[in-house]
């Protein structure tokens, strides 16, 4: 499977990115809408980014008890959504009770489980009590969310070859923490290019900044692909 890539929409409004989206259409196939914009502008935010072609990757990391999470997959499910994260943390039966909501309600929806966040060091990830190194906590949490029944993970690109050492491999492997080799680092800290994630084993790379703050996105955009494609 070749990798795509995700675009991320870092604003509270679609009106803000709206007119950057819609030189990308063609050449941009998945936006992902994260918490910033959802809780500002609902899931008319969803509808509305959907409606101009793109799929949608809604990031809203769900962790809560089984029941809730459960409900709420059930709900982002009548969304036109194709992928959605909820946090491996949260524990086995809260996996499996989200699996059997999409299941039931979206069976095409990918569930995409969090593992530790690639703005974690390992100091950051020590002070909540896991002394391991991320990639032995990232390794972790995926083997528990496959065997709950998620077919996909977000990770860092780092731990793109430990996870495809020791998971099945139709897993699909979303990694955020992609920098071209000339672009800031800004919060990430677990970086990786994109051909460099594509030859580890990325399914789709997601990378915002360096798209939205450039002074031609769509060119941009387009180096990123050929980057991908030539990987």
């Amino acid at each position: 499977m070749a990798c795509d890539l995700i675009l991320v929409l870092d604003a509270p409004s679609p009106r803000e990115v709206i007119p950057t989206l819609r030189p990308l259409q063609g050449t941009v196939r998945w936006v992902k809408i994260g918490l910033e914009m959802f809780t500002a502008a609902g899931p008319d935010a969803v509808r509305e980014i959907a409606g101009l072609g793109f799929k949608v990757f809604l990031d809203l990391k769900l962790h809560d008890i089984p029941n809730t999470v459960a409900k709420a997959v059930a709900s982002c499910a009548r969304l036109p959504i194709g992928m959605l994260t909820l946090h491996t943390s949260g524990g086995r039966e809260m996996l499996q009770w989200a699996v059997k909501a999409q299941q039931d309600h979206a069976p095409e929806l990918l569930l995409l489980g969090v593992t530790v966040l690639t703005s974690m060091s390992p100091a950051a990830l020590a002070e909540t009590g896991v002394t391991e190194s991320p990639e032995h906590q990232v390794v972790r949490l995926g083997r528990l969310a496959a065997e709950a029944g998620l077919r996909g993970l977000v990770c860092s690109p780092l731990e793109l070859a430990p996870l495809r050492r020791s998971l099945p491999p139709g897993i699909a492997l979303v990694t955020p923490g992609i920098r071209p080799r000339e672009a800031s680092l800004d919060d990430q800290r677990r970086v990786m290019t994109p051909a460099a994630a594509a030859a580890a084993g990325a399914n789709f790379i997601v990378v915002g900044r360096p798209i939205f703050q450039a002074p031609d996105p769509v060119s941009a955009a387009r180096a990123i692909r050929d980057e991908l494609e030539s990987a």
